[in-house]
């Protein structure tokens, strides 16, 4: 492999075929097979868009109908996932359990070892159904509390507000929540995707790809995003603050948390579309504080330095309004992606290659080896 061919961290080199998700950096523009991210944060919901995501084509309502029926059937884990909850040591992270137990998952999958194609889409609904399921019920087990049954009635976004505190949340809360999973679900090669294209391509099987996703989504370069943009507020504290925080942090040379983004090269079009919905929840549930330092924030951060805000930024406020812990902030992100990363990982299957690229060797060209004695 020449030099010349070197790209590191495989910036803008083609990957994968693939008809699920496209970007366009340099205009802001996000779709999920053709259709704009804003037009499915208006008119979808989280069911119908992992629908689309998965199977390729916009459902009827009787097949809508029957997916969501799927979902709530679905939601609920074996007993043995909990008993592997309360074992787990307190010192684990929310994003380690979420990845053991994805894992352990699969021992309990009614499908077992069939990875034919049928059972695989079929086990890609559990784990969008699942997924919540699990990030709940370690959050109330880490807190001393028994995980909630899944009320079979609920949506997905209200399913797992309900999970962290068992009362049915406010229906403008979970509708925001549920924009939020929508513009998460999915976006094209990002490197926890990949890495599911990658394991499955070996022909392991779903929960094996999931988990190596959740797994990458786990880095602090990738998915914890939302969570120090949160740190970054409460550090803040008050509006008041905001201009001299920001001033102080260009003064030297630091970044803001939530800006910039490695294909966008203008506004993130889910924080455009997310800024909205942050500022309906926050007049919705009377606490419009945290919506308000992060729209200083971004005027200051675009009228100094022309900086653009993307998705994490505003998820970040939304969810603390929300009250929830700030810690489940990656996992909710993997709660949205599972809809992507199963749909990439069947999508990998069906047409299939291993994935297996070159590297270019830096070593020495030739060595000999020494005995230990000459040493």
């Amino acid at each position: 492999m020449a030099h010349e061919d070197f790209v590191k961290g495989l910036e803008g080199v083609l990957a994968a075929q693939s008809s699920i998700c496209f970007i366009d950096g340099a205009a802001g523009r996000l779709t999920y097979r053709g259709i704009d991210i804003q037009d499915l944060a208006e008119n979808s919901t989280f069911e119908e868009t992992a629908y689309f995501l998965l199977f390729g084509t916009l459902p009827q309502q009787t097949e809508l109908d029957a997916f969501i029926k799927q979902l709530q059937t679905e939601r609920e884990v074996p007993a043995e996932i909990y008993t592997l909850l309360r074992t787990l040591p307190s010192t684990a992270t929310p994003m380690e359990v979420l990845r053991t137990a994805t894992s352990a998952l699969s021992a309990y999958d009614p499908d077992g070892h069939d990875n034919s194609d049928a059972a695989n889409v079929r086990k890609a609904v559990r784990l969008i159904a699942q997924m919540t399921t699990l990030t709940t019920a370690y959050d109330r087990i880490r807190r001393g509390l028994d995980p909630i049954q899944p009320d079979p009635s609920l949506s997905t976004a209200e399913s797992f507000l309900y999970g962290l505190t068992g009362e049915k949340p406010h229906p403008s809360s979970a509708r925001v929540f549920d924009v939020c999973l929508i513009l998460h679900a999915d976006h094209e090669l990002n490197a926890s995707t990949f890495a599911a294209r990658v394991i499955a391509s070996t022909l392991s099987d779903v929960h094996a790809a999931v988990t190596g996703a959740i797994g990458a989504l786990a880095g602090s370069l990738h998915g914890g995003a939302n969570q120090r943009v949160l740190e970054m507020l409460l550090e803040i504290g008050e509006l008041d603050r905001v201009e001299a925080y920001v001033d102080n942090l260009f003064a030297n040379k630091k970044k803001i948390m939530g800006f910039g983004h490695r294909v966008y090269r203008t506004m993130d079009p889910r924080a455009t579309v997310l800024r909205k919905f942050a500022k309906q929840l926050g007049e919705d549930v009377g606490n419009t504080k945290w919506y308000e330092m992060a729209e200083r924030i971004e005027q200051l951060a675009f009228d100094r330095k022309k900086l653009y805000p993307n998705v994490d930024f505003f998820s970040a406020p939304v969810f603390y309004t929300l009250n929830i812990p700030v810690d489940l902030f990656t996992p909710i992100f993997a709660c949205s992606r599972i809809a992507g990363w199963v749909a990439h990982t069947v999508e990998q299957l069906r047409d299939n290659r291993l994935i297996r690229p070159l590297a270019l060797y830096t070593g020495a060209e030739k060595a000999n080896y020494i005995p230990m004695a000459e040493r």
